[in-house]
């Protein structure tokens, strides 16, 4: 029955009132953490009837909070307004919310996909509407791939970044990024085709059309796509049917023009058991490495993913966390969420203890890859130069001398492009990365000062970073 208590509050449009007896008896059964890092962070927006609408800062909270408090929030917006009673939630990040009419007391409103609103396909696409470019963090390691995709979003099959074949390590927003595209895609050209799928299902599918006959039907959805995204190109190898097949696919859809996105583990060069055929036409286009994040980026990243959780973390945990978890994104947004876990479900304060707790169960590699950021700032050390002006316009005689020990060696222990090197040190041109390793390369053999400050400094890195 309809608490008559609350009945005038209710006809009096006054929401904050609701939620705050809601907050009242809510408090009496959670720990004050609990309560303070799920409960106080939603805001009550409006009420019609027995329906109590609230926001909710994130996506993430809906699905803390079905997971773990939906028993609670049912019982007492029913001894609130009644058995009767409706409860709408809003998610604050999704700025096209509508508003829903939510027939159950406790089930809260599914963030959107609008790319699948726009217009209804007769397949499915496969991107996760949550990957998108605004919320991809843009650093050192990952600018010039960003860049190709903002382009690549703007004129899909018109640029010459096709195909983009972009590489780098687990967990480094690879997977993130291409589907960012696709996304970005059809929010700017709704008509396109757009499919995203790994190297795995496309030659499961494939073995599937085979035994059912249907090899034809199978190639030509393909080859009607306007843009292919194939995640983990390299579990092709060894495969050499699907091989052929992608062959010709990849050719159709390139000579019409089509965009087609490629990722993998290493460069294409690299990607030994694939056809050369292959391997040629994935360089046709452009190949752009991510690397691990610097610091900056990493916090950054623990900055906005904080915000997107709803979360309130201090400085000095957030620094911590960056310091510790050094090359993989997956990993900083895991310790968050599990940072918040043992935080709420510990009824712990998130403090430093619990940060190095909960980092410690986390990361799954303590030990740092080598990255172009960390070469340079030991060649800079070695060389007593100041790091900012390693990548300034100068031509001071010992700055060159430290910008081409730091370019050859990065080139010589990452798997960075010319391209991301030169990006590095200023936004140098590839052809000046390219004379800084010749002019090492060719006096190494003749100068045993140079070896010497050389193998020094590659020791020093190599026993610092593996």
């Amino acid at each position: 029955m309809f608490n008559t208590d609350l009945a005038e509050k209710v006809s009096l449009h006054k929401p904050s009132i609701i939620w705050k007896e809601c907050l009242n008896t809510i408090k009496e059964n959670v720990p004050q953490i609990t309560f303070n890092t799920w409960f106080l962070p939603i805001k009550p927006l409006d009420v019609d009837n027995s329906t109590l609408k609230v926001q909710l800062p994130s996506q993430f909270f809906w699905e803390w909070i079905d997971e773990h408090y939906n028993t609670l929030i049912s019982k007492t917006i029913h001894d609130i307004l009644g058995p009767g009673a409706k409860l709408a939630y809003v998610i604050a990040s999704d700025s096209e919310n509508e508003e829903a009419e939510i027939a159950d007391p406790i089930i809260l409103k599914k963030e959107k996909n609008r790319v699948q609103q726009k217009v209804k396909k007769d397949f499915e696409s496969y991107l996760n509407p949550r990957y998108t470019l605004d919320n991809f963090i843009k650093g050192e390691g990952n600018q010039l791939a960003r860049a190709a995709a903002v382009a690549i979003s703007d004129n899909p099959g018109g640029t010459s970044f096709n195909p983009l074949f972009v590489y780098g390590g687990v967990g480094l927003g690879k997977t993130h990024l291409v589907q960012g595209i696709g996304n970005q895609i059809l929010l700017n050209f709704p008509e396109k085709k757009v499919i995203y799928l790994s190297s795995d299902i496309f030659t499961v599918e494939f073995v599937e059309a085979i035994q059912s006959n249907k090899v034809n039907e199978f190639s030509n959805f393909y080859r009607n796509m306007d843009v292919l995204i194939i995640d983990d190109i390299q579990f092709l190898t060894g495969k050499e049917k699907t091989q052929d097949l992608f062959f010709h696919i990849f050719n159709t859809l390139h000579q019409s023009r089509k965009q087609i996105i490629l990722t993998s583990d290493k460069p294409p060069k690299d990607l030994m058991g694939l056809d050369e055929r292959l391997i040629s036409r994935f360089q046709w286009g452009l190949t752009a490495d991510i690397q691990p994040p610097d610091f900056e980026t990493r916090m950054a990243i623990l900055k906005k993913k904080a915000e997107d959780y709803g979360m309130t973390i201090s400085g000095d945990i957030l620094d911590f966390i960056a310091t510790n978890i050094v090359s993989n994104i997956r990993e900083l947004e895991g310790c968050l969420i599990k940072l918040l876990a043992n935080a709420s479900l510990s009824s712990r304060e998130i403090n430093i203890e619990l940060a190095r707790k909960t980092v410690r169960e986390i990361a799954t590699d303590r030990k740092v890859n080598i990255t172009i950021e960390n070469i340079t700032s030991l060649v800079c050390d070695f060389l007593k130069i100041d790091e900012n002006k390693i990548r300034d316009k100068t031509r001071k005689k010992e700055i060159v001398f430290a910008r081409q020990i730091a370019m050859f060696l990065s080139k010589e222990l990452t798997k960075s492009s010319l391209k991301t090197i030169g990006l590095h040190f200023g936004g140098r041109d590839h052809s000046t990365v390219i004379h800084a390793c010749s002019s090492i390369e060719k006096n190494l053999p003749s100068d045993p000062a140079l070896k010497e400050i050389i193998d020094k400094i590659r020791n020093q890195i190599e026993g610092t970073f593996s």
